[in-house]
């Protein structure tokens, strides 16, 4: 598969802070910095009282370059979700994390619902240009295998 191929497949992206670390990540304040782009974005929060799982969870939309995407956020482990991006779009959305909601100096990691299937540890997102963290996100794709 050629890498403008792999460049458009789409999974899950998943953005946390590095082990040990935390961005001190709150809902609140996660909403506020949506509603800062668009007012009228869709945006959850689940208290975790209903279902077998527990725990609360976070789901939003965000429209970056005209596309929408939606995204989940959770508190517990710390980190926030985009589903069924294109590496272009993970690194737009990265990029705005990093701008606006991760706190200056700290760092993103990042893994794809692929990666995990596929056991392979988290990987820093790059302190660089959005084709450069693109280009990351397709060699990660590339080792999760089977994209023959």
């Amino acid at each position: 598969m050629e890498p403008e191929e792999i460049a458009q497949l789409r999974t899950m992206y998943i953005f946390s802070p590095p082990a040990r670390e935390g961005w001190g990540l709150t809902y609140e304040s996660l909403e506020a910095k949506l509603r800062q782009r668009n007012p009228d974005e869709f945006i959850r929060v689940d208290d975790g009282s209903d279902g077998p799982v527990r725990g609360s969870s976070m789901h939003f939309g965000i429209t970056l370059d005209d596309e929408q995407l939606e995204g989940m956020a959770l508190l517990s482990p710390e980190g926030v979700s985009v589903l069924d991006c294109t590496t272009g779009s993970a690194a737009r959305f990265a990029l705005w994390l990093k701008t606006d909601v991760v706190p200056t100096g700290m760092s993103i990691v990042f893994n794809t619902e692929w990666g995990l299937e596929a056991e392979l540890p988290n990987t820093p997102v790059p302190d660089a240009t959005r084709p450069r963290i693109a280009t990351t996100f397709t060699e990660h794709l590339v080792a999760t295998g089977d994209l023959d």
